[in-house]
C-alpha cells in the first residue's frame, strides 16, 4: 500500500503564487508516473500537470506557462509550481501516481491523495 499526502494549498489573491507538494510513502514502490488534477465545485476534475519517472513534463492548455511540475525520485515527491494565479485555478488539488510495487505481486496501481484545497481570490 502507498500513501499520497499533499500539501502547499491555500487562500492567495489573483496573481499570486503557490506551490503543493505531494509526497508517497508506504511499502516499496517505484513511481512511473505522478501527477496533479483539479476539481472545482460543480465541475468535473480535470488533468493539470504530469511528470514521467524520467522527467519529462506535460500541462493542460489552461496553466501551460503558470504552472511548473517538478520531482524529486529521491524523495518520491513532486511538486507544483503555482505562479500567475487566477480565479478560475481555485479548486481542490489531487495528486495521483501510477507506482509500481516492487515487492509484491500487485504490479502497477494507480493512487489518489485526499487533495487539497486552494482558492484564488479577485
Amino acid at each position: 500500500q502507498v500513501q499520497l499526502v499533499e500539501s502547499g494549498g491555500g487562500l492567495v489573491q489573483a496573481g499570486g503564487s503557490l506551490r503543493l507538494s505531494c509526497a508517497a510513502s508506504g511499502s516499496t514502490f517505484s513511481i512511473n508516473a505522478i501527477g496533479w488534477y483539479r476539481q472545482a465545485p460543480g465541475k468535473q476534475r480535470e488533468y493539470v500537470a504530469g511528470i514521467s519517472i524520467g522527467g519529462s513534463p506535460n500541462y493542460a492548455d489552461s496553466v501551460k506557462g503558470r504552472f511548473t511540475i517538478s520531482r524529486d525520485n529521491a524523495k518520491n515527491t513532486v511538486y507544483l509550481q503555482m505562479n500567475s494565479l487566477k480565479p478560475e485555478d481555485t479548486a481542490v488539488y489531487y495528486c495521483n501516481a501510477d507506482i509500481l510495487h516492487l515487492t509484491t505481486g500487485w504490479g502497477t496501481r494507480s493512487y489518489w491523495g485526499q487533495g487539497t484545497q486552494v482558492t484564488v481570490s479577485s
